[in-house]
C-alpha cells in the first residue's frame, strides 16, 4: 500500500476526498467535544444539559450512517434526485 493510499483508501470508501473527509470528521470530532463537556457539567450538575448528549449523539449517527446510506442508495425512477436527502456537511 502507497503511503498516498494510507490518506486516501478510507475517504474513497465513504465517497470523499480526503479534504472532504478531513473537513468532516473535524466537524464531528467539534460536536463531540462540545457533547463531551455537556456531559461533563451534566455529571456534576444534573439539571443542566438533561438531553445535550443524547441528541449530539442522535445527530451525529444520523449524519454519519443514515444520510450516509441514503446517498449510497440507488435512487429509484419515481423519486426525486434529491428528495429526503440531507447535506453531510
Amino acid at each position: 500500500m502507497s503511503l498516498r493510499s494510507l490518506f486516501t483508501h478510507h475517504p474513497a470508501s465513504v465517497g470523499e476526498t480526503y479534504w472532504q473527509h478531513l473537513g468532516a470528521a473535524w466537524g464531528f470530532s467539534w460536536r463531540m467535544m462540545l457533547a463531551s463537556l455537556a456531559c461533563l457539567v451534566h455529571a456534576l450538575l444534573p439539571f443542566l444539559f438533561e438531553k445535550t448528549g443524547s441528541q449530539a449523539i442522535t445527530r451525529l449517527h444520523d449524519r454519519m450512517v443514515v444520510t450516509r446510506q441514503r446517498h449510497s442508495a440507488p435512487s429509484t425512477a419515481d423519486e426525486e434526485p434529491s428528495a429526503g436527502r440531507r447535506s453531510l456537511a
